[in-house]
């Protein structure tokens, strides 16, 4: 029995260091990709974090990218040694296409590609936090990011999305889920494990009173949230102006107004995820 237990977790110790090497090397094939395709040069040792889908506002690229904003301010407010305590380094990777009228879905393309081109020359940040939108994403794309993700973000506002079963190929290519229970994700939490999929925000059934309320004024935003937002307002991230793209999560009612998408209310239970899952990756 102690033999056989011995060899059992002999084999099960070749096979995690035989999945770490195999994820190693995909790893690498991305950041060959990255450099050629964005002129990016990203660090293999990094955490690999993937958002590729159609961009549409109830998939909520733009939830991710204002984490992204409030962590990159967080950093410049830190000393070198304060950021590396609190952050694990991380290499954040959008793609997907707009459709050709979709006016907001271009803004937010363009506010990633704006936070890259900021953050990624930041001397301050180094490698510690990188944001690569990938032009062009399609199949064969998708066929070098996803098996060199380690965690992958499918954050749709809940009851939005028919299904979306990108999330079932970075599963199964060994990838640890941030997600609402939305679309295939609430399949997805079952198989894997609770333990394996790390859940945030509103769920389906809270959303109709969620936007009443805003709709009668009660919603109180997180400082948090609001710092993002002046943060962008401020210029940092460059010449355009991103009125339009803030003032949308902004109001209570009317068309491009009052946050429909909840973004904001989501927003600190998405935070709080995101910090759990730097504490598992560090382990």
């Amino acid at each position: 029995m102690i033999y056989l237990s011995c060899l059992q977790f002999a084999d099960i110790e070749k096979l995690q260091l035989e999945w770490r090497e195999a994820k190693r090397n995909n790893k690498r094939k991305v950041v060959s990709f990255l450099k050629e395709k964005t002129g990016y040069l990203v660090n293999p040792d990094a955490m690999f974090d993937v958002q590729v889908k159609r961009i549409h506002e109830y998939k909520r690229q733009l939830l991710n990218i204002m984490g992204i904003v409030y962590c990159y301010k967080m950093m410049k407010e830190m000393s070198p040694e304060e950021r590396k305590a609190k952050f694990v380094p991380r290499v954040c990777i959008f793609g997907g296409k707009a459709f050709a009228t979709y006016v907001q879905a271009k803004r937010i393309v363009k506010f990633i590609t704006d936070v890259g081109a900021t953050v990624n020359n930041d001397p301050d940040i180094g490698d510690l936090l990188k944001v690569v939108f990938v032009p062009d994403y399609n199949v064969s794309v998708a066929e070098i990011l996803i098996p060199g993700t380690e965690l992958s973000q499918h954050i749709s506002t809940a009851g939005m999305e028919a299904s979306g079963t990108s999330n079932m190929k970075f599963a199964m290519n060994g990838c640890i889920l941030i997600g609402t229970l939305d679309g295939a994700n609430v399949e997805i939490r079952q198989e894997v494990g609770e333990n394996n999929f790390f859940l945030f925000g509103a769920q389906a059934n809270e959303i109709a009173g969620l936007r009443k309320e805003r709709a009668e004024g009660k919603f109180v935003p997180d400082p948090r949230f609001e710092e993002v937002k002046a943060f962008v307002r401020s210029g940092v991230f460059g010449p355009y102006n991103y009125e339009e793209l803030m003032g949308s999560l902004e109001g209570n009612e009317g068309y491009g107004r009052a946050d429909y998408f909840l973004v904001g209310k989501d927003f600190p239970s998405y935070l709080d995820c995101q910090e759990k899952f730097d504490e598992a990756y560090r382990d």
